[in-house]
């Protein structure tokens, strides 16, 4: 029986043989790099810090919806990512996510993008906090944006 269930096992694999793919060199572009040690220094050993996290990963639709609706609203998040997601050391739950907003986020596209991810960190009761990409940060004016949602959301 083994045998016979490994054979079909590997008579319906695919070949992925055609198809070829190279190791990306970093995970962050230089201005995405920048701003995470910005974020790490003003959370410092408060919080933990990670970066382009699967948004599915992190938010699932309501298990209230019927099943089509449910696959609807989760083929809207799959794909996507944050930015960087903010948790609890100890527990690693999410306490805030951070989206990093450069020129593109003019670009049509993007908005219809920035207002999904504004409706899903609502409805998932997710704090979500925006920055305006710069060439330079102050460590204290992040660290206050970030306390100030987080501040006001424990009241």
């Amino acid at each position: 029986m083994f045998s016979f269930f490994s054979v079909f096992i590997k008579s319906k694999k695919k070949d992925n043989s055609e198809f070829t793919y190279c190791a990306l060199p970093k995970l962050f572009t230089p201005a995405e790099l920048s701003f995470y040690f910005v974020i790490k220094q003003a959370v410092s050993d408060s919080f933990d810090v990670f970066g382009k996290v699967g948004i599915a990963d992190v938010i699932s639709p309501d298990n209230q919806m019927n099943r089509r609706k449910w696959q609807s609203a989760f083929n809207r998040i799959s794909s996507k990512h944050f930015d960087y997601v903010i948790c609890d050391p100890n527990t690693l739950k999410v306490v805030a996510v951070i989206e990093l907003d450069d020129k593109s986020h003019n670009l049509r596209k993007s908005v219809s993008r920035d207002l999904l991810i504004n409706d899903v960190c609502k409805s998932a009761n997710i704090k979500l906090i925006r920055f305006e990409a710069n060439s330079a940060y102050q460590i204290a004016f992040v660290r206050k944006a970030i306390n100030d949602v987080l501040n006001a959301h424990q009241q």
